[in-house]
């Protein structure tokens, strides 16, 4: 019996001795914890804004000096990440070239309305301007000028219509009576028989001869035209005072050397179209001592402007013509009328551009009941070796342009 159970003990023990000669088992790894979703990415939207501008002939270069000032503030506007309705908008500009014609206006219009863009920046004539504005407004397209200074443009009726500049009723009324706080007795008007040209040189008549000034000639020419030869010479028999001519820098500035070459000593006054460094390259010394006016304070006055002067000069390596202040305040509305609204559809976003309350880099920026700049300012401009010199600041708004101003 002992030695039965010897025998069991020992094979007992051999058998945990094979066991204890095995290999362990592994223990099983934990398993490792489930990875974080990535985060969705946030939706983008694409915001496609018109611009329209003359990029072929003699205005390309105010042309080019628009576009440019649309162009600095879309890029500003994708660089700041603006998001609306809470998708990531990526603004895109859609340039198109009217040649400040109004029969290619309508055309690049309609290419515009048939490319589904949100919003339309221009056009820079008020000849080019005015017609497409009709398509804009079929379309329910919001429509933001930063040079159309026609009155015509806004009194349509058109709830699309908008600008960011004083009009030509306020530009003439303030350029008629600086004419007669000059001394000017006698007065003689040109124009370019455009939408801009007549439509400026028609309020400053009104302006002029309500302040006692004599109207002694009434000449026309086109926005074609490099010789005035004739019209000033039949000008020049009435012995005026003062020329004034409502049309742009491409024909005021030969107009201004061939009325020096003829001998003709009276003042040379112009409004916006004439208030640009290409008038005195095109007009050389003739230009000297002559005036011209701008809508708004000058930029080195206002609180934004000279951030933009510079902004704008580095980007480009050029200066500033006319309007790209202007175009750039434009683009930025028409952005917050989004953002406001949280929709780039136009016909969502649209009732909010009328109820802008926006500082921009030209004016603190609101539109009346047709959609133009509540409070034009306009300010009078001297060309003085080769420069454009701040003279004054005249009608309505001069006073809350002055204080912003004074901002910093």
């Amino acid at each position: 019996m002992h030695a039965k159970l010897s025998a069991i003990a020992l094979s007992v023990a051999a058998a945990l001795a094979v066991t204890g000669c095995g290999k362990k088992e592994e223990p099983k790894p934990a398993a490792a914890p489930a990875a974080a979703p990535a985060p969705a990415a946030k939706p983008e939207v694409l915001v496609k804004i018109g611009h329209v501008a003359p990029m072929t002939g003699p205005q390309a270069h105010l042309g080019k000096d628009n576009e440019n000032g649309a162009r600095l503030a879309i890029e500003e506007l994708n660089a700041q990440g603006v998001e609306i309705g809470g998708a990531k908008a990526k603004f895109e500009l859609i340039p198109e070239d009217d040649q400040a014609d109004p029969k290619q206006g309508t055309l690049v219009a309609q290419k515009l309305v048939d490319a589904k863009v949100n919003g339309v920046i221009g056009h820079l004539n008020s000849g080019t301007t005015i017609p497409a504005s009709k398509l804009y407004s079929d379309a329910g397209i919001p429509q933001i000028s930063g040079s159309a200074t026609n009155p015509r443009y806004t009194q349509q009726g058109f709830k699309t219509a908008f600008r960011v500049m004083a009009n030509d009723v306020q530009q003439g009324k303030v350029l008629g009576e600086f004419a007669a706080k000059q001394g000017a007795k006698t007065v003689a008007i040109v124009d370019d028989r455009t939408a801009y040209g007549q439509g400026l040189a028609d309020e400053f008549k009104k302006a002029a001869e309500a302040a006692g000034l004599k109207v002694v000639a009434t000449e026309y020419t086109n926005d074609k035209a490099t010789d005035f030869k004739a019209i000033l010479t039949k000008i020049k028999s009435t012995k005026p005072d003062l020329v004034f001519y409502g049309g742009m820098d491409a024909q005021g500035g030969p107009m201004a050397k061939q009325m020096k070459d003829l001998g003709i000593n009276a003042k040379f006054l112009g409004g916006d179209g004439v208030c640009t460094p290409e008038f005195m390259k095109l007009g050389g010394p003739a230009t000297e001592g002559h005036y011209c006016s701008l809508p708004g304070m000058p930029l080195e006055k206002l609180a934004k402007g000279p951030d933009f002067k510079d902004k704008f000069t580095k980007k480009f390596n050029a200066e500033i013509q006319l309007y790209a202040p202007y175009v750039y305040d434009a683009v930025m509305v028409m952005a917050d009328a989004m953002k406001r609204a949280g929709s780039v559809e136009p016909g969502k976003y649209l009732p909010e551009v009328g109820k802008t309350a926006y500082e921009g880099v030209t004016a603190q920026i609101a539109f009346d009941e047709f959609g133009d700049l509540k409070g034009g300012a306009i300010s009078l401009y001297q060309y003085k070796g080769g420069k454009l010199e701040y003279v004054e600041t005249l009608g309505g708004g001069a006073a809350d342009a002055s204080k912003a101003g004074e901002k910093k």
